[in-house]
């Protein structure tokens, strides 16, 4: 299941950290800082959501 789990991290790491750079230009957060930190907080974010789909599938 590990491996499962690190394989959909790479997919969802990268969507949720996208996601979270969308939310932080929508609101108005336009500099270098904020866009960086909203990017590492959706690939951390990422870690959970990867193991619990991982585990929904196997």
């Amino acid at each position: 299941m590990f491996r499962l789990a690190m394989l959909l991290f790479v997919v969802i790491g990268a969507s949720m950290a996208g996601i979270f750079i969308v939310a932080a230009l929508v609101a108005g957060l336009d500099t270098q800082t904020p866009i960086l930190v909203a990017a590492a907080a959706g690939f951390f974010a990422a870690v959970p959501v990867s193991y619990l789909v991982a585990r929904q599938l196997v």
